[in-house]
């Protein structure tokens, strides 16, 4: 269909919705006006004359309507964004219906956008109702303590940060209190929360503290390795090893490059020449 006749069907179907806009208006304006017979007017009438009732117009939707339609043909991938992102913030139970208003997205509409919603880890479905499904469901600070001090070797920040909404509030405060250390790793990835025992809460002289501060070691692993090896003490990890099976894995990649590159050999791409061809030129001579 060529642009111009698509535009004038355009037109058409917008000069119908509004004739059907300015219809409803109308009967609209009818219910709600007082059925006064003609030369009689209310006492409490106003003496003002009354506005004429200003046209929908068809055209004021337009880009609510792009907007709803852009959703709809995003991928499964940015709809699921949208869904989630809507359980996460509010932490409440919606039906598909209500997602829909208040994310234009069609959740029965899709097949896959349903099945990939139902699958997911963190959207818990209950019959016709979606809700945000945490890491850990915990309701507030006591329930974040209890779970910090069951833990023997700590619990990843990373999976509290979702439990509820102020839950990283909760867990300074726990730190401030010295209820829980909030140890911090090279990203904010790694940081791990571990429950302050009062059993092993220990005063440690000046002399030691400051020795142990003024202690350096060295930069590296392996030397540190050999600085425990000295003492009597295995180290729990071999740097040396890890080292030589990442630099075997770096060689054995490269290697596969190569060789994907070398079995790639003549395609329907490859700009073939008489340079591919010598032997040509020695039939030719004899």
């Amino acid at each position: 269909m060529a642009l111009s006749e698509r535009l004038n069907k355009f037109r058409q179907q917008q000069e119908r919705c509004q004739t059907t806009l300015s219809s409803i208006a109308t009967n609209q304006a009818s219910i709600l006006m007082p059925k006064v017979a003609p030369g009689i007017r209310p006492a409490n009438a106003p003496y003002a004359s009354v506005k004429p009732l200003q046209p929908i117009k068809f055209s004021d939707d337009t880009q609510r309507l792009q907007h709803i339609n852009s959703i709809r043909k995003s991928t499964v991938g940015a709809q699921m964004k949208l869904v989630i992102d809507l359980l996460y913030k509010t932490r409440q139970v919606f039906t598909a219906e209500q997602i829909n208003e208040a994310t234009y997205v069609d959740i029965h509409g899709s097949k896959a956008l349903f099945d990939s919603l139902r699958n997911n880890s963190k959207v818990k479905l209950d019959g016709r109702h979606f809700s945000y499904k945490p890491t850990h469901v915990l309701t507030g600070r006591d329930q974040l303590y209890n779970l910090i001090k069951n833990q023997e070797y700590g619990i990843a920040v990373e999976e509290l940060k979702d439990a509820y909404p102020s839950v990283l509030e909760d867990l300074q405060a726990l730190k401030a209190s010295g209820d829980v250390w909030w140890l911090s790793g090279t990203n904010s990835q790694e940081d791990t929360a571990h429950f302050n025992d009062p059993r092993f809460r220990i005063t440690v002289d000046s002399d030691l503290n400051q020795l142990f501060r003024g202690t350096e070691l060295p930069r590296d692993m392996l030397d540190i390795e050999q600085e425990l090896k000295k003492i009597g003490e295995k180290p729990l990890t071999d740097t040396a090893k890890r080292r030589a099976l990442a630099e075997i894995s770096g060689a054995a990649s490269k290697s596969k490059s190569k060789a994907r590159k070398k079995q790639r050999g003549i395609t329907s791409r490859t700009r073939l020449t008489n340079r591919h061809l010598p032997e040509l030129f020695e039939n030719l001579s004899t």
